[in-house]
């Protein structure tokens, strides 16, 4: 009978594991060279593999380029009939194989030799032509593939896929790439506009409620209610933010007190509201809405009121 579903995922689980681990002892000199020498290429980084492998290649070309590392995939297949063209003079040239030994590699390799490329070999096998071809040879070698048979590229492919990834981190440190560089090359989806996108890029499509701090409630109510923002800034003839009114302030003064005839803004405002300045990243206004439980902050510019921020503003861009 067979091992029982949950078994056989943890034993997989623990043999992949073990497969990282095993990778500790060979971030070494080699290991430094091919990040030199990826990091002083004057070109890009050539990524080749077959079968699995050159899925495992694609993935890593994706995590240099959206880190700062020029990166191109040639498929060693398609190179070997063609697609050679990809490799320019100042390119350094990445190969990944488990076995080192299959015949598109063998016929790839003397060809990138020839051409004087640097070339780094990622292999599971250093007895292999492509362990003993390279210049710079990475060991993923495993021993136990997580397929009972110890046949489908499963702990070997995990090996490969870590490699790849301490090599982009170790040269986005190298290369002091900072969250800055992240936003340039992830503009789109919820990351990259939480790199990005800033409150005066939200707010100025928003109304500016306001009142004076002598306006009757009526007016507050009307204010309010006018601009649909829940809120609204009291504030001076210069444009100085002295408070904020929101509706629950009105519902909590009409509570306490249903005489509300002789009250003004002044007497109703919360002085010294959160504000937030419109240069500020949207989702530090989103982390101070979440502090302090609120739905909206006053924008201010140069300590002017400058509009409000809604949690709504938020939510339509995606960042909750």
């Amino acid at each position: 009978m067979n091992a029982p579903i949950k078994e056989i995922a943890l034993r997989t689980i623990r043999l992949e594991a073990q497969s990282i681990s095993g990778l500790i002892p060979f971030i070494n000199d080699d290991f430094e060279k091919a990040v030199y020498a990826i990091a002083n290429c004057k070109g890009r980084t050539v990524i080749s593999g077959v079968g699995k492998s050159a899925v495992i290649a694609q993935k890593i070309v994706a995590t240099l380029n959206s880190t700062g590392t020029p990166s191109v995939f040639m498929h060693a297949a398609d190179a070997i009939h063609g697609d050679l063209g990809t490799v320019r003079e100042e390119d350094v040239v990445i190969i990944i194989s488990k076995s080192g030994n299959s015949p598109e590699i063998k016929i790839l390799i003397p060809l990138i030799k020839n051409f004087g490329n640097t070339l780094i070999g990622i292999a599971g096998n250093m007895n292999s032509f492509l362990a003993k071809q390279a210049d710079i040879v990475l060991n993923t070698t495993v021993e136990q593939e997580a397929c009972p048979n110890n046949l489908a590229p499963t702990s070997s492919t995990t090996a490969q896929v870590v490699m790849g990834d301490a090599l982009a981190v170790t040269l986005m440190e190298l290369n002091g790439f900072n969250s800055n560089d992240f936003a340039k090359f992830h503009p789109g989806g919820t990351l990259g506009k939480k790199l990005y996108l800033h409150v005066s890029d939200l707010y100025l499509l928003n109304e500016k409620p306001k009142v004076f701090p002598g306006q009757s409630l009526n007016e507050v109510i009307i204010e309010i209610s006018k601009k649909r923002l829940g809120a609204t800034a009291v504030v001076d003839e210069q444009n100085n933010l002295l408070g904020v009114i929101t509706d629950g302030d009105l519902r909590r003064m009409l509570e306490k007190d249903g005489d509300t005839g002789k009250k003004s803004a002044k007497d109703i405002m919360t002085a010294s509201p959160k504000t937030i300045s419109k240069d500020a990243l949207a989702v530090e206004a989103l982390d101070l809405m979440r502090k302090k439980e609120i739905t909206q902050l006053i924008v201010v510019d140069n300590g002017k009121y400058s509009g409000i921020i809604h949690l709504h503003d938020l939510i339509r861009e995606g960042l909750i």
